[in-house]
C-alpha cells in the first residue's frame, strides 16, 4: 500500500504542519526533553526581558522629549545616563537571545537529523523505497538541507510570535492610557472614540495581514516547486560527477549539456514565478513600511495642536503604535519566510510519509508478505515461497528448497526469471509475495552484490567493513589481499581515500571477496559478485573462496556455467506463465539426497 506524495499546493496544507510537528516535537518529549525545555525557557525569559527593555526605552522617549520641550537640563542629563544603562542591558539581553536561539536551533536540528537518519537506515528503508519506487526525490538533501530550512525559521517564528504577543499586550496599554479618546465633532454634537489609537493600530494591522494572505497565497506552492527544481539540478550534477569517466569515454558531454540546460531552464522559470509573487508582496510591504511611521503622527497631530498632548507623549505614542503594528503585522513581514519554511517542511514530511508507507509493505507485503525467520539447525530453507512484484504479478511460484550447512549451491536461470529477486528475498529486502525463508540463527551472514560497496576511509576499514571492531592482524589482511589477487595493495592498508573511485570494477569485486576471506561468515550469498572478472580470474578467485570457506554455506547467483564444478548442487529457475519454477539439480553425488525441491 502506498500513497503518492502530495504535489506542492497553491496554499498551505494543514496536514503538512501536523505531520512535521508530530515528528519534530519529539525533541521536547524524549531523552532530550530536559535540554530542550531548558533552552526554550531560557529563550522565552530573554524575549520577555527584551520587551521590558523596549517598554523602558519607550517611557524614556516621553520623558526625554518632554524635558527638551521644557528646556529641563537636569532631566536631560539624567536621561542620558539612564539611556546608557538601557543600551548595556539591551546588548546583554541580545547576547542571551542569540546564544539561546542558535543553540536551540542547532540542537533541535541535530536531534531531527538523527531521528530521520535512524528511520531512513533502519530496516533497509533507504533501499526499500528505491526498490518500490516510492522514494521521494533526493532524500539526502531533505535530511541535510531541508531540516535546517524547516527548523531554523520555526525558532525565529516562535521568537517573533512571542515577542509580538508580549509587545502587543504591553504597548496596547500605552496607546490606551496615553492616547486616551478622540472627540470628533459631528454637526451640532460630537462623537467620542475611546482608545482610538488602539483601534487604528488593530484595524490597520488586520487589513494589511488580510491583503498579504490574499496577494501571497500562491507563494508557498511556487517556493516548493522551485526547491524541487533546485534539488533536481543538484542531483543531476552529482550524478554526472560520479559517472564522469563513463560520460567522457562515450563522449556524452553534448547530451549531458542539453539535459542540464533543460533542467536549469525549468529551474529559472520556477524562480521567475517566485520573483513575480515576491513583487506582488513587495507592493504591500514597502508601502506599509513607509506609511506606518507617519500614521501615528497624523493620528496624534490634532490633540498635539490642541495642547492635549506634549511632544514627549506624541513620541511615546508613535513608538508604541509602531510596536503594536509590528506585532499585528508579524504575518505580513514573515510571509515569504513562512512560505520557504513550509516548502522544506513539506519535503521532510514527504520523506517520512514514504518511510511509513514502505513499512506497511514490509509488514504485510502485497499478498501476505514473505516471512524471514531464524532456523535453529543452521540450514537455509524455502517453504512455499512465492515472490511477486509490487503489483502482485508472480515472479517465482511456490519455491521449495533446503540448503544444508556448508553446502555450496549455484542459482541459475534465464534472464528475467527472478534470480536477483530471490537474493533480495533471502536478504529480507523483498516483502512482496508469501511463504517463508529460514536462515541460520545466530550465524554471520554476508551478502555480496555485483557492485561492491567500499566505504570512504582506509583500505583496512574497507576490508573489515561492516565489522570495523574486528581484531585482525595486518598479516591476515595482507594474506587475504594476496589470495584475492590484490597483493600489490598490501602495503597500503592505512592509506585513506575514495577506494570506490581508485579501484576498477574488477578490483572492487576482488576486494569484496578478500573481505569474506578475512571475516569468514557462516553464510555467503553472492549476486554477480565476480561478473567484472575474466573467466580465468573468476574461476581462480571462486576456487580460492570455496577452499577457504569450506565450512560455510555458499549460495552463488550469476556465475558462469563453467564454475558448476565448485558447487555441490544447482537450483535452476525455469520460466513459466504463472511464475518461474525452482528445481534442484545435483552436481555431486554426495549431496543428491539433499535436494529439497
Amino acid at each position: 500500500m502506498t500513497s503518492s506524495p502530495p504535489s506542492p499546493a497553491e496554499g498551505l496544507d494543514r496536514k503538512v504542519f501536523r505531520d512535521f510537528f508530530a515528528l519534530a516535537s519529539g525533541w521536547w518529549t524524549g531523552a532530550t526533553a530536559s535540554r530542550a525545555w531548558f533552552l526554550t525557557a531560557a529563550l522565552a525569559v530573554c524575549l520577555i526581558v527584551n520587551v521590558g527593555i523596549n517598554f523602558a526605552v519607550n517611557t524614556w522617549n516621553r520623558r526625554f522629549f518632554d524635558a527638551l520641550e521644557n528646556s529641563d537640563t537636569t532631566t536631560v542629563v539624567w536621561a542620558v545616563f539612564v539611556f546608557l544603562g538601557l543600551v548595556v542591558c539591551a546588548a546583554a539581553i541580545g547576547v542571551g537571545i542569540v546564544l539561546s536561539r542558535e543553540t536551540l536551533q542547532v540542537r533541535w536540528r541535530e536531534w531531527l537529523i538523527g531521528s530521520l537518519i535512524e528511520r531512513w537506515l533502519s530496516g533497509q528503508r533507504y533501499y526499500r523505497m528505491g526498490l518500490a519506487r516510492t522514494e521521494p526525490a533526493n532524500p539526502e538533501y531533505r535530511i541535510a538541507d531541508d531540516t535546517r530550512l524547516a527548523t531554523e525559521p520555526i525558532v525565529d517564528f516562535a521568537i517573533g510570535l512571542t515577542t509580538s504577543i508580549v509587545s502587543a499586550l504591553t504597548f496596547v496599554g500605552v496607546l490606551w492610557v496615553v492616547g486616551g479618546s478622540l472627540t470628533v465633532p459631528v454637526g451640532a454634537g460630537s462623537i467620542v472614540i475611546p482608545g482610538y489609537m488602539v483601534l487604528a493600530a488593530i484595524f490597520y494591522g488586520v487589513v494589511m495581514s488580510t491583503l498579504m494572505l490574499w496577494v501571497g497565497h500562491r507563494l508557498p506552492g511556487a517556493v516548493a516547486r522551485r526547491n524541487e527544481a533546485e534539488a533536481k539540478l543538484r542531483f543531476e550534477l552529482t550524478r554526472l560527477r560520479e559517472n564522469a569517466e563513463s560520460v567522457a569515454l562515450i563522449r556524452g558531454e553534448a547530451d549531458e549539456r542539453r539535459a542540464l540546460g533543460s533542467t536549469y531552464a525549468d529551474l529559472v522559470q520556477r524562480w521567475l514565478g517566485v520573483v513575480r509573487r515576491h513583487g506582488h508582496i513587495t507592493w504591500l510591504t514597502n508601502g506599509s513600511g513607509v506609511f506606518v511611521p507617519v500614521l501615528p503622527l497624523l493620528l496624534a497631530a490634532p490633540k498635539y495642536l490642541s495642547g492635549e498632548f506634549t511632544l514627549g507623549q506624541v513620541t511615546q505614542l508613535a513608538g508604541a503604535f509602531l510596536q503594536v503594528q509590528v506585532a499585528i503585522a508579524w504575518l505580513v513581514d514573515n510571509f515569504r519566510a513562512i512560505a520557504q519554511c513550509y516548502a522544506s517542511m513539506q519535503r521532510v514530511t514527504e520523506l517520512t510519509n514514504a518511510i511509513d508507507d514502505i513499512d506497511l509493505d514490509r509488514t504485510a507485503g502485497q499478498s501476505g508478505g514473505v516471512v524471514v525467520e531464524p532456523a535453529s539447525g543452521g540450514a537455509v530453507m524455502l517453504a512455499g515461497l512465492t515472490i511477486s512484484d509490487r503489483t502482485g504479478r508472480v515472479l517465482i511460484d511456490r519455491a521449495e528448497a533446503r540448503i544444508e550447512p556448508g553446502e555450496k549451491v549455484m542459482v541459475s536461470g534465464e534472464s528475467g526469471t527472478g534470480k536477483s529477486m530471490l537474493v533480495r528475498a533471502l536478504a529480507g529486502l523483498w516483502p512482496w509475495g508469501k511463504g517463508s525463508i529460514a536462515l541460520p540463527a545466530g550465524g554471520q551472514i554476508a551478502f555480496v552484490p555485483e557492485r561492491a560497496y567500499l566505504p570512504e576511509g582506509s583500505l583496512r576499514g574497507a576490508l573489515l567493513y561492516p565489522a570495523q571492531s574486528l581484531a585482525v592482524d595486518d598479516a591476515v589482511l595482507r594474506e587475504a589481499l594476496v589470495e584475492a589477487g590484490l597483493g600489490y595493495l598490501g602495503h597500503r592498508l592505512d592509506d585513506v581515500g575514495r577506494w570506490d573511485q581508485t579501484l576498477s570494477n574488477g578490483e572492487r569485486q576482488r576486494l569484496a571477496i578478500a573481505r569474506l576471506l578475512v571475516q569468514r561468515p557462516d553464510l555467503v550469498i553472492l549476486d554477480g559478485a565476480t561478473s567484472a572478472l575474466d573467466e580465468g580470474g573468476e574461476a581462480r578467485l571462486m576456487a580460492t573462496l570455496v577452499g577457504a570457506l569450506a565450512g560455510s554455506t555458499l549460495i552463488s547467483v550469476g556465475l558462469r556455467p563453467g564454475l558448476e564444478a565448485l558447487h555441490d548442487r544447482k537450483l535452476v529457475l525455469s520460466r513459466a506463465d504463472d511464475g518461474a519454477r525452482l528445481a534442484s539439480v545435483a552436481l555431486r553425488p554426495r549431496v543428491a539426497q539433499a535436494a529439497g525441491a
